[in-house]
């Protein structure tokens, strides 16, 4: 029993803590993800050691073994921070309509594409340049894609842009962007877990990947639309919650046993739900899971980096050189695809999709569970999102300063409405006086 109690003490610490933090990092106006992060670097075994390492009466359950133990801590942390991002996922689902997807445009498109190929091949391309293996290169490329819809979206309403049309390509790209970028590591994935790379494995992880998401985007719609009032009928209390919580785990375990990324399932359950808004309100009522499970992912995460391999002058180039990549793929590559709608305006998509924040933290943990990528790696991909999550909002800021959106035609809206009142009473005054003629 007191074997339980210490970990469950380490849980205290870390929601604690991390709650702290966020109250902290709130009022500073800087993202809580970034203070998560941090946190979990400090009182990490590899820091302060306040937590992760396992208490006496832990390791006296398993015969004095300090190393089981350990392992066995590793792994409630593991469930823990898996609960998180499933959730997390889940909830990002929760905010994305699937016909929000079909009807971004052209445009959103472009920017989407453009901006997940070009960080993507600079990624790849400079971790096979310093000499280091296909698959792990292929993981910092997936990691680069991505993009933190919550950090520019947050940006975007603070400076009451949210309406623009610059912020609904924003947004509409970084829909796509999310659904690519789960695509994309769901592939790499399979890669991860096999032998090497397979033209033939790929083919198949992205046909099934391709048909699940085609099949839950072809019949989840309708029938949550159509069945989701039949959920008042159950007499359990919160039935539509208890619903939603099922489908989330079930999808995700599916997607577990099909060989793809658990959150792909928990992703496209949240996507299904959204299409039942007019019913209930899932986001409020899923708001306490999200924030007591995903702030454990994010210091879990932080736990996990080795603050001494970041003092490697190795690891000091190479995180350089990713970040510096990771914001030129994103600037570079969306930036063309909003090209015809003015540079400043093209500078402010690029940046507003260049912070990596959850997205780069989910790709480097899976990696770093398969045993893919190298703990030197796990902290360059954890340092890029760290950086590129608090470098842009500023950015954002200062290139939003003196901003005029585009369509500027609501100021000149009203001025035809005096025209079309006053224009019929005075043709009616000219026939009346010509009558009196």
């Amino acid at each position: 029993m007191a074997g339980i109690t210490s970990i469950l003490l380490d849980l205290f610490i870390i929601f604690a803590l991390a709650k702290t933090v966020a109250e902290v990092f709130t009022r500073l106006r800087q993202p809580v993800v970034v203070g998560e992060i941090m946190l979990g670097i400090i009182i990490g075994p590899n820091a302060l050691g306040v937590v992760g390492e396992p208490a006496g009466a832990l390791t006296e359950i398993f015969h004095g073994d300090p190393e089981t133990a350990k392992e066995a801590l590793g792994i409630v942390f593991e469930i823990m921070a898996e609960l998180g991002v499933i959730v997390l996922l889940f909830f990002v689902g929760l905010e994305t309509r699937i016909g929000d997807i079909v009807q971004v445009g052209r445009r959103a498109g472009l920017v989407a594409i453009l901006g997940i190929a070009a960080p993507f091949i600079l990624g790849l391309s400079f971790m096979l340049l310093i000499g280091r293996p296909q698959v792990e290169a292929v993981f910092v490329g997936t990691a680069l894609v991505g993009t933190s819809t919550a950090i520019a979206a947050r940006v975007l309403r603070d400076m009451g842009f949210i309406g623009s049309p610059v912020a609904r390509i924003i947004i509409g790209a970084a829909v796509i962007d999310d659904v690519l970028s789960l695509l994309l590591l769901t592939v790499v994935t399979g890669m991860g877990e096999g032998d090497g790379i397979h033209f033939t494995e790929i083919l198949i992880i992205s046909a099934q990947a391709l048909a699940m998401i085609a099949l839950i985007a072809l019949f989840g719609p309708p029938g949550a639309r159509r069945y989701s009032l039949h959920l008042l009928r159950l007499r359990i209390p919160h039935a539509h919650l208890i619903v939603a919580i099922i489908l989330m785990l079930g999808l995700a375990t599916l997607s577990g046993r099909m060989g793809l990324a658990a959150i792909i399932g928990a992703f496209l359950a949240g996507m299904v739900l959204a299409e039942s808004k007019e019913s209930f309100d899932f986001e409020r009522d899923t708001i306490p899971f999200y924030e007591f499970f995903v702030p454990f992912f994010f210091v879990i995460t932080g736990m996990q980096v080795d603050p001494e391999v970041l003092l490697d002058v190795e690891v000091i180039l190479i995180s350089v050189g990713v970040i510096a990549l990771a914001i030129a793929g994103k600037v570079i590559g969306c930036g063309i695809g909003a090209w015809g709608m003015g540079p400043r305006t093209a500078a402010i998509v690029g940046v507003a999709m260049s912070p990596r924040g959850e997205v780069g933290l989910i790709v480097a943990s899976v990696g770093l569970s398969l045993a893919t990528i190298s703990h030197e790696i796990f902290s360059v991909v954890v340092v890029m999102s760290i950086v590129t999550t608090m470098l842009a909002p500023p950015v954002m800021v200062a290139l939003f300063r003196g901003y005029q959106p585009e369509e500027p035609t609501k100021v000149e809206a009203p001025a035809p409405v005096p025209h079309v009142v006053r224009r019929p009473y005075q043709r009616r005054r000219q026939q009346g006086s010509g009558d009196d003629a």
